[in-house]
């Protein structure tokens, strides 16, 4: 085994490990960690993507079920359209694409390379997330609100950006749910988790029939940001959160730009 697919390895780890530790971000890198340490081409590495987000998203929802966290009904109304669309987007849109889209400048836009750019977008707008992080840490219960056609809105963008990205999309998630349903902070991190779980798994459905997944190496990579996640919640215990979130945003951004300087710089 490389040295570099060591890395790639230990970045499921780090997957985890985010999640447990902040409650997001890990998705983020999956790809990243895919494409660049274990040579996945874009869009196989965001279906495995879905698919690790899905299973280690799930592994967090359900310890925070057994706490009473989740807020099911908010979910609900939230994840059907973000289902359907994260669906839709991984079953046809993706696959409905040419692989090659258009030429600017001189340079071919395949479908790959769209994937990367649009996916360095979204990590600069997660890393801005938390980075700024001045969301109020509001913890007391409010009377919960639904603007119906927002959410629905909201939902649909957020299924589609998981869909060609493979990222859980928990830096839109989480501030649709504090404004727009009036959830706590607290219970807006645990529902979103749940959401983001089952979201990714659908989307990932979407992929199984249209493409041949290496199950082994899979749940083996799986397997291990399931253990950063147990890692990542026993630390959480001794590290504070908020400082860590701005430093793995500001880590975020850096591989936006490697991204970005690797796709359309070094090729």
């Amino acid at each position: 085994m490389e040295l570099v697919e060591i890395f790639g390895y230990l970045g499921a780890i780090l997957i985890g490990l985010s999640l447990g530790l902040i409650g997001g971000g890990g998705s983020i890198l999956t790809v990243p960690i895919l494409v660049y340490a274990l040579s996945l081409n874009p869009v196989l590495a965001t279906a495995y993507s879905l698919f690790v987000v899905g299973t280690t998203s799930l592994v967090g929802a359900i310890r925070n079920m057994f706490k009473g966290m989740v807020d099911f009904r908010t979910a609900i109304i939230f994840a059907i359209p973000a289902f359907i669309a994260v669906y839709l987007t991984r079953a046809f849109l993706i696959p409905a694409l040419p692989e090659n889209l258009f030429q600017v400048a001189g340079i071919m836009i395949t479908k790959n390379l769209a994937i990367m750019l649009f996916f360095a977008i979204i990590m600069v707008l997660a890393s801005i997330s938390m980075i700024r992080n001045k969301r109020k840490e509001n913890d007391e219960e409010q009377e919960v609100s639904y603007n119906y056609p927002i959410i629905v809105i909201e939902g649909l963008v957020v299924g589609t950006i998981t869909g060609i990205v493979g990222a859980g999309g928990g830096f839109l998630i989480i501030p649709a749910l504090v404004l727009l349903a009036k959830l706590p902070m607290k219970k807006a991190v645990a529902t979103s988790l749940f959401i983001i779980a089952i979201k990714s798994l659908i989307g990932f459905i979407g992929d199984v029939q249209n493409m041949d997944i290496d199950w082994v190496f899979l749940i083996s990579f799986t397997a291990l940001s399931v253990i950063g996640i147990f890692i990542g919640v026993w630390l959480n215990k001794f590290i504070d959160g908020k400082k860590l979130k701005k430093a793995f945003g500001w880590f975020v951004l850096v591989m936006a730009v490697y991204i970005l300087t690797k796709e359309l710089v070094w090729k």
